[in-house]
């Protein structure tokens, strides 16, 4: 019995493709392949996966090109502005500032000394603020320290002789002193005479001061309560000036005992009231300077 072959159409076998069949000999026949035909087929198959092999790599390449140069364009973009040379920046007005707003200048300047205090009262000339014994020792006391000294009579003229003794009136004549004011402070038995002599300039109340001597005394003033003292007994008495003022001291006993080295109260006593002195004429140099700097 024989088979017969089933009829239909047959799948071309190729060797490349997997799915593909081979079509089957016929074991009756010699049918030999063809191989030369095989190897051509073959050798045009591999030439054509060479080509697309090659197309597709230089697709690549340029793709990657591309996107290279792309991104050195976007780079390049992106730092044009920072890169840009000087000519090629924005004016002055455009760029913008940290703060919004320019910071203001200022001229350089230099503040004036302050004014000398001891310039307004080295003269007559800017010395020009009211004076009088109740305006250079206000009030009716006085403390120095822990120490109060009652305020007692007060005097003023303008015969400074009148008002002084021994040595001192010559001195206070030939340097053309022009007023004498007194004040005298008590305290328990003791009192001292302050009196301020008033010059037109400092460098008379200066040669006043080195002129006088142990015997330039200033009139003790009693009066209001205070009795006479430093008539006839010994007294301790302190010369000094500042600007255009020479001012003196004499401190005694009002029950007419003599000071001695011994009787330290009344050398402290008079220390005390020459230290006032002082403070109220600077006082009054500091006052007229302020206003003359505020004015």
């Amino acid at each position: 019995m024989s088979f017969g072959q089933q009829q239909g159409p047959q799948s071309q076998w190729d060797p490349w493709k997997p799915q593909s069949q081979q079509q089957p000999w016929d074991n009756g026949t010699d049918r030999t392949p063809d191989w030369a035909s095989l190897a051509e087929a073959s050798e045009t198959r591999n030439k054509r996966r060479r080509l697309l092999f090659i197309g597709g790599g230089a697709l690549a390449t340029i793709a990657v090109g591309t996107a290279v140069a792309m991104a050195v364009v976007s780079a390049n973009g992106n730092d044009e502005a920072s890169n840009k040379p000087t000519s090629q920046l924005p004016v002055n007005g455009d760029i913008p500032s940290g703060s919004g707003t320019a910071a203001p200048s200022f001229e350089p300047t230099s503040a004036p000394p302050p004014l000398d205090p001891k310039d307004f009262v080295a003269s007559k000339t800017k010395d020009t603020a009211p004076l009088g014994p109740d305006i250079l020792f206000p009030g009716r006391q006085l403390t120095m320290g822990s120490t109060v000294y009652k305020k007692g009579p007060t005097a003023d003229t303008k015969s400074c002789a009148a008002a002084a003794k021994g040595t001192l009136a010559k001195v206070l004549n030939d340097n053309g002193c022009t007023r004498l004011m007194r004040v005298t402070y008590t305290k328990d038995t003791m009192a001292v005479t302050v009196g301020v002599a008033v010059f037109d300039t400092e460098a008379k109340a200066v040669a006043a001061k080195k002129q006088a001597d142990e015997k330039s005394i200033v009139a003790s003033l009693a009066g209001k309560g205070v009795k006479a003292f430093c008539d006839g007994a010994f007294c301790r008495s302190t010369t000094n000036a500042y600007g255009r003022y020479a001012y003196f001291t004499i401190t005694g006993f009002t029950d007419g005992k003599d000071v001695t080295t011994k009787d330290t109260a009344a050398f402290s006593t008079g220390d005390d009231l020459a230290e006032f002195t002082f403070r109220q004429i600077r006082r009054r140099g500091e006052a007229q300077a302020s206003a003359a700097a505020n004015s």
